[in-house]
């Protein structure tokens, strides 16, 4: 999914279910128009180039402003913004490059000062085909000129492995109450995510070392079905908390269909069994609105955003952004700013990046970091104009 040209081919190509990675544009309704107008705001900004990576995919920031940034083909960068200075981070595990996968998110433990340890979430191969694992680790930092991971351990695993290399998901994300969150996708196999013996198509709520977290709502159904949060998910490559602990997923949907769902426990969201797009093949899926029994999401995109990361702005920087959601566009090549506390959830503002935008992340002084997919790909900074 890195190029759009191998997206367009595939979009071709791969008929079976007619599920692909890549989208199709459609037009927009006229009445959604007339929302979507209604409702903008104007939040200005400004971009400075700071560095470049090699098909970046996960930024992380610790507290001295250091950034630790993940390329898909496994070298974790540490960065100084200040001095420009880039240096591997020795120790990381051999990664499955190809397709979408390779080395993905990276996450600080929320006692980090203390422990040192760090998760990283990748794509490896093994029996059945491929699979996305989280890894625990330590960063030792004692040589600043030698920084390695030690000790890294599998916490985590897809069930099962299968071909292809699509659809892994595998955000990261710690609560405020040290639970660890991931997002796993349902690998373009589409009935993995309603079968509970499988965490793919899922959002899944652990504790620090990788066990099913007490207050799970699936505990009695097994032991894959313990990590379990809620279910029906695609491809949920943006998750994040609100200023109000309220936990929020992106997710691309099939042609058409993008989504921003709000997370509520032991939902089913109706993938593959309902989406607001449809196969690629042409293939309707019925919309969300045929099966009430499944959550539909807070606003969906046709045509499609591509999300590919999400973040909520909590600073002071872009008033106008405060405690809403920022989301990275791959396809639309854009950041899409929605107000989720708008009744119904609204696009509020549309910022035209000009290339894909892979990973969002909020500095201490409420700039933003945008980093940039594919080779080259720019590390940005994001001030106020």
């Amino acid at each position: 999914m890195n190029q759009i040209p191998t997206a367009a081919i595939l979009c071709l190509s791969l008929t079976f279910y007619g599920l692909t990675a890549c989208h199709a544009q459609n037009d927009i309704p006229q009445e959604q128009q007339k929302q979507q107008s209604s409702s903008k705001i104007q939040q200005s900004y400004q971009l400075s180039t700071i560095a470049q990576f090699n098909e970046s995919w996960a930024i992380a920031s610790l507290k001295d402003g250091r950034l630790l940034i993940t390329e898909r083909k496994g070298k974790l960068q540490l960065f100084d913004p200040q001095t420009k200075q880039k240096v591997e981070v020795k120790g990381v595990p051999k990664v499955a490059y190809g397709g979408q996968g390779g080395l993905g998110d990276i996450a600080l433990h929320p006692q980090f000062a203390q422990n040192r340890q760090v998760y990283i979430s990748y794509a490896e191969s093994g029996q059945g085909g491929y699979g996305a694992v989280v890894a625990r680790g330590e960063l030792d930092l004692s040589n600043p000129q030698q920084p390695q991971l030690k000790n890294l351990k599998t916490i985590w695993q897809q069930v099962p492995k299968v071909q292809g290399q699509g659809h892994y998901g595998h955000r990261l994300l710690f609560g405020s109450d040290g639970k660890l969150w991931i997002s796993s996708g349902e690998r373009q196999k589409f009935d993995p995510a309603q079968d509970m013996q499988s965490n793919l198509g899922k959002i899944l709520r652990l504790n620090d070392d990788g066990t099913p977290a007490s207050g799970n709502p699936f505990m009695s159904r097994g032991e894959i079905a313990k990590q379990v949060w809620t279910l029906g998910h695609r491809n949920p490559l943006g998750i994040a908390f609100d200023h109000k602990g309220q936990l929020w997923v992106a997710e691309m949907g099939p042609k058409g269909g993008d989504e921003l769902n709000l997370i509520t426990k032991g939902e089913n969201y109706g993938y593959p069994v309902v989406s607001n797009g449809d196969h690629y093949d042409g293939k309707d899926i019925p919309d969300h609105n045929t099966r009430p029994e499944f959550k539909a999401p807070e606003i969906s995109w046709t045509p499609v955003i591509s999300p590919s990361s999400l973040i909520f702005y909590k600073g002071n920087q872009f008033p106008a952004w405060k405690n809403k959601a920022l989301i990275g566009g791959l396809s639309s090549e854009a950041i899409v700013v929605v107000d989720t506390e708008m009744k119904p959830v609204k696009e509020v503002q549309h910022l035209n990046m000009k290339q894909r935008v892979r990973g969002l992340l909020e500095a201490p002084d409420g700039a933003i970091w945008v980093l940039e997919d594919g080779k080259n790909a720019r590390l940005l900074k994001m001030t106020a104009k």
